[in-house]
């Protein structure tokens, strides 16, 4: 397993995290409307209780690298991702990163409902920071990507969760950023769409791009990856070689059910 360690990032350096905790607090109780929160809370009679999301983390992932993060229902790595993405902001440690972000955290984030899945290439590349020039030079690009045919003319809450994922992974996608992240976002994908969005990871792999996946596919970690993380509880129980890492999970998983 990987031991290494450092208390600075270093010159390959893309992501770095040293002791990163956060912690969620939440009612102790359930309240059913707001207008009962905000009356309960000026009352004071609201108790909280509070989880660790996140505990102790140390990573490193490097330029270049597909790095894969495992790990069942609950154990942090959607948290884990949004730290990163600087989403939330860790109670105690410290998050640094290299590079221009493309995070695709959720299905949907980014995108209004009510607007066009053309409208919404446009409103999805303008909030990663891409002006309406750009998107115009890359436009035809994304929906040939995309492949969702004359879905493209209709507005998005007529899209299937698939058809969510391919317009959102086309527009993270269409440059190539120095860091992409993806939450198993492309679980919900035909298995020919995700094959030529895993094509197009190893392509930026190969250009000296970072890619940080989460994923329920132990294969596709292990296909793609070349270390891995496994989260458990908020904390890290292995990290390494994308191989043994998987082993190890896969082991665990299997004595579950």
């Amino acid at each position: 397993m990987d031991n290494t360690t450092f208390s600075e990032p270093q010159l390959d350096s893309a992501i770095f995290l040293k002791d990163v905790s956060l912690r969620y607090r939440i009612p102790s109780e359930s309240i059913k409307t707001f207008k009962e929160y905000i009356i309960r809370m000026v009352q004071g009679k609201i108790k909280h209780k509070s989880f660790w999301a996140l505990r102790h983390i140390d990573l490193e992932v490097k330029h270049g690298e597909i790095f894969g993060v495992l790990g069942r229902n609950g154990a942090g790595k959607s948290t884990l991702l949004k730290v990163i993405s600087r989403v939330l902001t860790p109670v105690e440690g410290r998050v640094w990163t290299k590079g221009n972000i493309s995070p695709l955290l959720q299905l949907g984030a980014g995108f209004h409902p009510e607007l066009t899945g053309r409208e919404n290439i446009y409103l999805n590349a303008t909030l990663l920071g891409h002006s309406r020039n750009e998107v115009d030079k890359k436009l035809e690009e994304i929906i040939n990507f995309a492949a969702i045919g004359n879905f493209i003319e209709a507005p998005l809450r007529t899209y299937s969760s698939g058809m969510q994922a391919r317009l959102g992974f086309s527009v993270a996608s269409a440059w190539q950023p120095d860091i992409l992240i993806l939450d198993e976002v492309l679980s919900v994908g035909d298995l020919g769409f995700q094959n030529k969005c895993f094509k197009r990871m190893a392509k930026f792999r190969d250009s000296g791009a970072t890619v940080l996946m989460v994923s329920h596919s132990i294969e596709r970690v292990r296909e793609l990856c070349t270390r891995a993380l496994w989260l458990d509880h908020a904390e890290i129980n292995l990290l390494g070689p994308a191989d043994e890492v998987c082993d190890a999970y896969e082991k665990a998983m299997s004595g579950l059910y």
